[in-house]
């Protein structure tokens, strides 16, 4: 997501202007066609130095916090740079909170592969105790 400076035009409609129009012309038959994507708000953030508006339908405290939580990974990553341009620091940023992600994952993973050990093993010690006439 690239912002466009003030004053400057992108050369396109943007998607909430495309929403917009898109109601407009379809307001006559609202009631026969059904809304292709919901209405949405914008939320402004800023993620280093960089403003960005969100359009989402999410909670605004929860977009700040994930904006924020952004914010703090690129800046937290750019101490440790002597330089870098912004969207080299974004790309890296990224691919530190994909690694967390997958690493998370796999965590997730082994823990339900554990469980499932377990529960096998647990399964069997009941097989094992159990009397064999009450299944007769």
């Amino acid at each position: 997501m690239m912002p466009i400076p003030d004053g400057k035009k992108s050369g396109s409609i943007s998607g909430l202007e495309l929403r917009k129009s898109w109601a407009r012309s379809n307001c006559s038959n609202a009631s026969k066609i059904p809304r292709r994507w919901p209405l949405t708000r914008i939320i402004d953030v800023e993620i280093y130095g960089q403003r960005y508006a969100i359009a989402g339908d999410g909670d605004d405290a929860y977009i700040r916090r994930l904006a924020n939580f952004v914010d703090d990974q690129m800046k937290n990553l750019a101490e440790g740079m002597k330089t870098t341009t912004p969207s080299k620091l974004a790309v890296l940023t990224a691919i530190n909170l994909a690694h967390r992600l997958f690493e998370a994952e796999k965590k997730r993973a082994q823990g339900e592969a554990d469980v499932e050990r377990r529960m096998a093993t647990l399964m069997e010690s009941i097989d094992e105790q159990m009397p064999t006439s009450l299944f007769r």
